[in-house]
């Protein structure tokens, strides 16, 4: 099982090509009978097939974004980076598992803790690194930061708290218009969930049947927050009442795949909307700027860090399994570190978007969809594509 990419050139490290020739047994999982809890819904399956290929795919996958976002947490200190940035660390096997139960012509989209997502949507590291830093390189050519990333199949990376819930319902109707046998994955965190959009967005995809996936990422905390301290009910798969649901073990890749795949399944199928509730924790604080450790101990964060590890959890599989050693692991370890590295330095030595105006202008529409002028605040301010400066001076 092989993910698309939108540039197959620079997405993937070197070190994972040739991986099907690697390991190309199939062998069977069986998942702990605590994985799935359902609302309203039959469970998927506990057992299933997939290749030791896509396996260890998911692990180079994963420590890769590990890395991507140790680098970003680097970079913020050396204030290289500036603004908000939100990282995912603790969180890989959301972003990972959705992407392989998916295709490229399916949707996604999230709110800020968006780096792993634009990753695994096919932009390399130096991309959202590039991003970070304001660089030209940037997945949004420096103009966007933190919260504004997008490429092929992935809407964001969107600030406003669970503004993308219904955005994400219209891509689910986009699909639906256009008869496509694609859905939308649309995630927001526990912090979201209260929210009255949020619920709109349910009526709407129920109303219509949309294809759409409500998916709560359910790290326990919003902002310094808990989740018995902000919500009269934490069971948020529940939530869509008159919408199935189902609770995901969040911090195991196996089990994000398969129900993220039993999600899809159920919404191209013509059954509607679901909601899922990936049950997951983040290492550090809500941003950069938020220590974490203020509304919960340490001793919290390293017990989540030693029992339900995505990344340890994974390795465990490839040892038991034979489809890796200890030795090769580290050696994939060492391959996505210096990936990474690589790709830090190549974004560090990307320019900034150059100071001309036009260069504030080039995004609004698609390059040759563009009308000849685009109507500014004052007359002044309108904007001619056909000269490429302003129409009104």
């Amino acid at each position: 099982m092989l993910r698309y990419l939108a540039r197959p050139v620079l997405a993937r490290p070197a070190f994972t090509r040739g991986l099907a020739s690697e390991a190309s047994d199939i062998v069977r999982i069986d998942l702990p009978a605590d994985s799935f809890e359902g609302y309203e819904l039959d469970l998927p399956e506990l057992s299933f097939e997939t290749e030791k290929s896509t396996l260890l795919q998911m692990y180079k996958d994963m420590i890769i974004i590990r890395r991507m976002e140790m680098a970003a947490d680097a970079l913020y200190k050396a204030k290289k980076i500036r603004g908000f940035c939100h990282l995912s660390v603790g969180q890989e096997a959301i972003a990972v598992g959705i992407e392989y139960a998916i295709n490229k012509k399916d949707s996604v989209i999230t709110s800020y803790r968006c780096h792993g997502f634009t990753y695994m949507r096919g932009s390399p590291v130096k991309e959202v690194l590039g991003e970070l830093m304001g660089r030209r390189c940037g997945v949004s050519y420096g103009k966007g930061g933190s919260m504004h990333m997008f490429t092929t199949g992935f809407y964001g990376g969107n600030g406003i708290v669970g503004a993308q819930v219904p955005l994400g319902a219209g891509l689910a109707f986009a699909h639906q218009y256009n008869k496509e046998p694609n859905c939308t994955f649309a995630l927001y965190g526990d912090g979201a969930s209260n929210q009255g959009q949020v619920f709109e967005a349910y009526n709407m995809a129920k109303l219509w049947n949309l294809p759409c996936i409500f998916a709560c990422e359910n790290n326990k905390y919003g902002m310094g927050t808990s989740a018995s301290r902000s919500s009269a009910m934490t069971e948020y798969y529940k939530r869509g009442q008159y919408i199935p649901g189902l609770k995901v073990n969040g911090m195991d890749i196996l089990a994000c795949y398969q129900a993220s795949k039993f999600a899809k399944d159920w919404c191209v199928s013509g059954n509607g909307p679901l909601v899922l509730e990936y049950e997951t924790y983040r290492y550090g604080g809500h941003s950069m700027s938020d220590p974490g450790t203020t509304y919960r101990t340490r001793e919290e964060v390293q017990n989540m860090r030693s029992r339900n590890d995505p990344i340890a959890g994974l390795k465990l599989h490839l040892l038991e399994l034979g489809i890796a050693t200890e030795e090769e692991i580290k050696t994939y370890d060492k391959a996505a570190r210096k990936y990474v590295d690589e790709q830090v330095k190549e974004a560090e030595n990307s320019p900034p978007p150059e100071a001309r105006m036009d260069i504030l202008f080039e995004d609004v529409y698609v390059p040759g969809s563009e009308p000849a002028t685009l109507r500014g605040r004052l007359s002044d301010d309108s904007w001619s594509f056909e000269k490429g400066g302003f129409a009104n001076r």
